[in-house]
């Protein structure tokens, strides 16, 4: 069975063949071959074709297609490409580009070189290894004002403490004070009583509002003092203790390099070296005296301010207790504080609490 099916096959395959002919292409005019074919004028060499064949410089783009007229017909002689030996100089943008691309890096290198070196001498001096600059009378000022800072925090916490407690004392009375007047109204046989508290209510809630805006008025008073004059002259004091740092560091140094042998290239490291030290050294005189300088001016300032401060304080406090609502008043305007007036749009200083 297995050798029918091949014989049956075979046969096929032959019948197929017979009938399918044999396809050949030819081209129309001209056949070309590597020899060529003796005796057939109409074929050309290859090779002779490759030889003398056409200038690629005399040839044509045709843009309109086969058989397009000769509109459109662009000579490859008239295009020009980039010249490869055109100067390559850099332009005026590369240069500034470059320029800050090394002033990067000149900055970078510097910052590093100096935070290595106040790395170091911070290190040495907390291990007892280094020297420090010590100016003991102005770090003893220094060390007061820092003091003096945590306590006034401290004053400017209790009295934003006694602000909210005492305004949510005074809304009490506000509300019992309405409670009373309501209950005046309603309560015929107890007419009088009612309306005696509500009067005192009132009162007392008025006074109240008027000291509450004398111990504002000494919040904000302490906490400008406290937040913006103290802690711009400690700013000015922390720079003046990284420039001391810096002065220390690079005093150490050139210390270390004058220890050493005196040849060419020391000499040079020691004359830059020089030159930083004294760069330095200026920048810490001159934050030292800036330092003396506002420590000077801000206590000045601060006496002036608490005793203003504390003389309100005092006198709104007294005058409020005892009852007197005229010399309340009268320490409000003399101390120039002006209450927001009922009715305003804008809420109060009280519902901003």
């Amino acid at each position: 069975m297995f050798c029918l099916c091949i014989v049956l096959f075979f046969f096929l395959f032959l019948c197929v063949c017979r009938r399918v002919p044999l396809m050949s292409v030819q081209a129309p005019n001209a056949q070309w071959s590597l020899h060529g074919r003796v005796g057939h004028p109409g074929h050309r060499d290859l090779q002779q074709v490759m030889v003398s064949g056409p200038n690629l410089n005399e040839t044509s783009i045709v843009s309109g297609g086969y058989g397009g007229t000769a509109e459109g017909i662009i000579p490859t002689s008239s295009i020009k490409g980039p010249s490869l030996h055109s100067g390559s100089s850099p332009t005026v943008a590369e240069e500034a580009t470059r320029g800050v691309a090394v002033e990067k890096f000149d900055m970078m290198k510097k910052w590093s070189l100096n935070t290595y070196k106040c790395t170091k001498q911070l290190i040495s001096e907390r291990f007892g290894r280094g020297s420090r600059t010590v100016d003991l009378e102005l770090e003893a000022q220094i060390e007061v004002l820092r003091d003096t800072k945590r306590k006034y925090e401290t004053v400017l916490r209790l009295a934003r403490a006694l602000t909210n407690h005492f305004y949510s004392m005074v809304q009490t009375q506000h509300a019992l004070g309405d409670t009373f007047a309501d209950l005046s109204q309603k309560s015929p046989e107890l007419r009088d009583e009612f309306g005696y508290n509500a009067e005192t209510q009132k009162l007392l809630c008025k006074n109240g509002e008027t000291l509450l805006g004398a111990i504002n008025f000494f919040v904000s008073s302490i906490n400008t003092l406290v937040n913006k004059t103290m802690e711009d002259t400690l700013m000015t004091i922390k720079m003046y203790e990284n420039a001391r740092l810096e002065f220390d560091a690079y005093r150490a140094d050139l210390e270390e390099l004058n220890l050493g042998p005196r040849d060419a290239v020391t000499m040079a490291r020691i004359e830059t070296a020089q030159q930083q030290y004294q760069i330095h050294k200026d920048k810490y005189e001159r934050l030292r005296s800036d330092v003396i300088i506002k420590l000077k001016f801000l206590e000045e300032n601060k006496v002036k301010v608490m005793h203003k401060q504390l003389l309100l304080f005092h006198n709104a406090i007294s005058a409020y207790f005892a009852g007197n609502q005229q010399q309340l008043e009268q320490t409000l305007k003399q101390f120039n504080i002006k209450l927001k007036p009922p009715g305003a749009d804008k809420p109060s200083w009280l519902e901003e609490q």
